[in-house]
Order: C-alpha cells, then structure tokens, then sequence
C-alpha cells in the first residue's frame, strides 16, 4: 500500500525554514564595532564653575572687610575730631573752685610743679620744689585751699638783691577768722590762695633765701595741716580779660611777702634724677613764670 503524507501541522512541522535572505548583512551586524558618543567642548567657566564661586565669594568676603575698616577709621577719625573739639571746648568753660586738686603746667616747658620729701642742699634746708618732666607722677598734685579773709598793711623790709641792701614796700597779709569763702567757690583774680602738696601735706612756701641753681628766690615747701605762716601765701593774677580762674587760662603766682612770681626755667639739677629742673621766685614778669592748669579733680562750683 502506498504512503500518504500527512495532512495539517504535522506535515508543516516537518518543512525547513527558509534561508535567510541576506546572511552577509547578519554577520556584518555581529562583526561591526560600537561607535563612540561625540564629546561636547564646554565652556572654562563651566568646567570649572566651583573654584569660579570660590573666587567670588573670597572677593566678597575682601570686599565687605574694606567697607567696614574704611568705615571704622572715618568713624573714629571724626570721633576723634569731636572728642578733641568737645575736650577743647570743656577746658574753655571749667572753672578752678577752692577744694580743687591739680597739677601747675609751666607754659613754656611744659613741666609740672613738683615736690617730694627730699631737703634741699643750700639754703633754707627745707622741702625742695622742681619742675618735673613726666605727666603721671603723683608728687605734682596741690590742693587750692581757702585763705581766711585778710586784712593788708604795708611794712618796710631790706631785701638782699644783687649784693645790694635796699627798702622795699611790700604787702603782709594777716589772716582775720570768719571769711565767707569756702569750697567749690570760683577763685576771681587777685585772690590770695594757699597750695598744699597733697604727699607730704606741706605748703608751697618761699622767703629770702637763694634758689640753688640761679640764685634767685628760693621756692619751697614748709609746715604742715597745723603749722602756716604768711611765706605760704601767693596771689593769684589772670593773664588776659579773665576774672575768674578757668582751666585754659594762663595765670602766674605772686608770693605775697616777696614780690617775686613762680618762676622755672631749663636750668636742670645735675643730682636729682629725671631730669628736673629748677622752680624759683623773679620778681620781674616774664615768659618763664607763665603756669596753666593741667591734670586734676576740679570740684563743681557750689551753688
């Protein structure tokens, strides 16, 4: 009998699948190699964008610290400026009162009028009184202290100047109780007044005696709280329109018994160390008995 093919899927599951229609394209496909994305040239800025931000923000920073130091300096340049002008504006208006604790400027060498407790060498023996360079040193305080009220008489004395004996009429002051003057009251010029050292509690003194150096009037300190005479006593006198005593104010001191006026000048002592020089009496006006008053505690004026 003869062998029929079956029919249906079985007869097409036995056919060959047909040839591929383009092998050679197939084995192009597996052999061919990959292709490389293109690279894209980037601007310098956006390659390196953090260190350009860094770079800013230290400009920044650099500039925001000038601003403030540029701001500072005016600032304290024009604090400075009005501190200055209100320093010299307070000076004008301060009034010197009795009770008032200071250091004397000398005009011309800007010295302080000083004491300490060592005697001097010639002379009287007492207190020795210099014109000291330093500004802080504590021997240059005086307190300006009430005189009682006085009553002037006028005595005839020989005064040994320049080797020759002569009369001079001078004014002796006598104290008399009861004055109405007291502290914190303005000290008008020609007032009599009193400067105790505020160390040793001795009183800025002088007499006939020859200063060390110059040979002029010997300037001192001598007595105490209990013990004052008459060679304490000095007057004050305003230079200018003044009338009262005001701290910008240029005055000199007239020692009452004598005649003679504070005086220093650039003789300076050989033995006193730091360069202090010599305070004495003249009895003639000059440039070298010009005092101001400088550092101190300045009381209110009593109302």
């Amino acid at each position: 009998p003869s062998t029929v093919a079956p029919s249906g899927p079985q007869a097409l599951s036995r056919r060959k699948p047909p040839p591929s229609s383009s092998p050679g394209a197939s084995r192009e496909d597996r052999t061919e190699p990959s292709r490389k994305s293109p690279t894209v040239d980037y601007p310098f800025w956006q390659q390196n964008w953090f260190i350009g931000l860094l770079f800013l923000m230290a400009m920044g920073f650099l500039g925001f610290a000038l601003f403030l130091f540029l701001s500072l300096d005016l600032d304290q340049g024009s604090t400075s400026s009005a501190s200055a002008a209100s320093s010299s504006s307070t000076s004008q208006n301060v009034e010197i009162t009795y009770g008032t604790v200071l250091k004397l400027m000398h005009e011309k060498t800007k010295f302080r009028l000083h004491s300490h407790d060592v005697p001097y060498g010639s002379g009287s023996g007492q207190q020795s009184v210099t014109g000291f360079p330093n500004v802080d040193d504590s021997n240059s305080y005086w307190e300006l202290l009430v005189i009682t009220r006085i009553i002037v008489i006028s005595e005839s004395i020989k005064l040994n100047s320049s080797l020759i004996l002569r009369e001079v009429e001078i004014e002796i002051v006598r104290p008399e109780p009861d004055t109405s003057a007291k502290q914190g009251d303005t000290i008008p010029s020609g007032t009599i007044i009193r400067l105790q050292h505020m160390r040793t509690r001795k009183w800025l003194h002088s007499h006939l005696h020859a200063s060390p150096i110059s040979g002029n009037l010997e300037v001192s300190c001598f007595g105490g709280e209990s013990e004052s005479d008459t060679g304490d006593y000095w007057r004050l006198i305003i230079e200018g329109s003044g009338k009262t005593w005001k701290q910008d104010q240029k005055i000199r001191l007239q020692h009452v018994d004598t005649g003679g006026y504070l005086h220093s000048h650039d003789k300076k002592y050989a033995r006193i160390a730091g360069g202090q020089q010599e305070v004495c009496g003249v009895r003639e006006k000059r440039a070298d008995n010009v005092w101001l008053a400088a550092e101190g505690v300045y009381l209110p004026i009593t109302e």
